[in-house]
């Protein structure tokens, strides 16, 4: 049984949660998608608004607030040593097939549909929410707790790197963004931009475009290939037995257009998704007479999750396997370009996964590595106090005992120190990135009782020293 004064807190939230329902309502509403930097405004207007319903609900609410040029805000209460909660703000694009208006907060059947439902409006405003039920509950606070309110979290952490070269590190800090209890272990993270020449031959690719972000499985990818009168039978005949329903294709002269649809998930979990683009290069290799396969079979071997198509697959004990999402395909100055996001064990590094591409690519016909960017891993023991506390609580909460996970999506606390990323949702709730994204409104309620839970216990913690 939680000690009174979270009793307390929990009442609150319990006599608020209609007025945390519309604020967040309101937040779904803003499409605060990244866009083109504006004054204050480095991420775009949309993520502006965004920002500034935040820090405005921040002073109705009596706290104090800080606005970060534009990066990063937050709202802050108490005295005394920092506890933190990172949310973010900004959502990845939208993509096909939403039944619900992807930025209406439409409500059916007791969820809330909206792009940034769980990820990460929702858990954002639950942890808010939790922070003023401590406010109001404990009016005399010992330790400080500040709610951040990110804008470049999906397209590459600008808000928090601003953030940790102008402010404080918290003593314990937590990103509501992943796995109940919490995360532990988060995979490092790397995109790794890789360019082969177009091939030249009877059956020849001209371009091929598709997807958003590299952290998105791609679920539409279109190609041209041009095909020479010698082998236009033998490619007719392939044609007439193609299975693949999620491929289209028409004839344009001699140049056969190609369409592929799949079906979107989170780049750090490719296997939940239906890639596009592997079924595109698939279906090319189907087609392709004996001279030109191999140029095919490479360029969708290298869509494998696993990695090993770029020669990179591996895995340790504490996180098991290394997971490869093909996000990007584009095309330009005659080469083809592939943007892979890549989630690598806790145990390795970025030296040793470049290493190992440029290795495997040596071997393939005019295959380059171009690009190569890092977030390294992050991992806390289980006996670390940030750690227990939160495995303490959570027990406390729902009555089960939940170990620690580890994951390959990366968040705010590779960013932040003394930072973990602590749970969101349940079953029911929708995926991030995935179409029709939604959030169970009972859910989003249990969370910020949650929170304020946590958050309560770490002050406490931090407190004492």
């Amino acid at each position: 049984m939680p000690d009174a004064t979270v009793q307390k807190i929990h009442q609150w939230l319990r006599d608020h949660e209609q007025e945390l329902l519309d604020d967040f309502r309101q937040m779904l509403r803003i499409p605060s998608l990244e866009g083109p930097a504006e004054p204050n405004a480095p991420f775009g207007k949309e993520n502006r608004q965004a920002l500034d319903l935040a820090l405005s609900l921040g002073k109705k609410f009596g706290m104090r607030t800080k606005d970060l040029d534009g990066y990063i805000g937050y709202a802050e209460v108490g005295e005394g040593p920092l506890v933190m909660a990172l949310g973010h703000l900004d959502v990845v694009p939208v993509g096909p097939g939403w039944k619900h208006e992807p930025f209406g907060a439409e409500i059916d059947g007791g969820y809330v549909y909206a792009r940034g439902a769980t990820d990460d409006k929702g858990p954002t405003m639950a942890s808010f929410y939790a922070i003023r039920a401590i406010k109001e509950c404990v009016p005399e606070l010992p330790f400080r707790l500040r709610q951040a309110f990110g804008c470049n979290e999906e397209s590459g952490f600008g808000c928090v790197h601003h953030y940790v070269q102008v402010d404080e590190a918290p003593v314990f800090g937590v990103a509501p963004d992943s796995m109940w209890p919490l995360v532990n272990g988060e995979k490092g993270i790397s995109n790794l931009s890789i360019s082969l020449p177009l091939n030249s031959g009877a059956f020849r690719l001209l371009e091929a475009a598709g997807g958003q972000r590299p952290n998105i499985v791609i679920d539409s990818c279109e190609a041209k290939v041009k095909v020479d009168a010698s082998v236009r039978a033998e490619i007719e005949s392939k044609l007439a037995d193609a299975w693949d329903k999620n491929v289209t294709w028409k004839w344009s002269g001699d140049v056969l257009e190609i369409k592929a649809v799949g079906k979107a998930a989170h780049g750090s979990t490719p296997y939940y998704g239906d890639s596009a683009a592997a079924r595109a290069f698939r279906f090319l290799l189907s087609l392709a007479p004996v001279p030109d396969a191999e140029y095919f079979r490479d360029l969708f071997y290298s869509t494998h999750p696993s990695g090993s198509g770029i020669g990179i697959h591996g895995r340790d004990d504490v996180s098991d396997d290394l997971t490869s999402n093909l996000g990007i395909v584009t095309t330009s100055e005659g080469r083809l370009r592939l943007l892979f996001n890549v989630r690598y064990p806790v145990t390795w590094n970025g030296d040793h996964l470049r290493d190992l591409c440029l290795k495997y690519l040596k071997d393939l016909d005019g295959w380059t590595l171009d690009e190569f960017t890092d977030s390294p891993s992050l991992y806390f023991p289980l006996d670390h106090p940030l750690v227990s506390t939160i495995v303490d609580v959570y027990e406390e909460e729902t009555g089960e005992h939940e170990e620690p996970g580890v994951m390959g999506g990366g968040t705010y606390a590779r960013a932040v120190p003394n930072t973990v990323s602590i749970g969101t949702s349940w079953e029911g709730d929708g995926k991030a990135h995935e179409t029709d994204e939604r959030i169970k409104i009972e859910n989003l309620y249990k969370a910020s009782r949650i929170y304020g839970h946590i958050l309560y216990r770490l002050g406490r913690l931090a407190e004492k020293g």
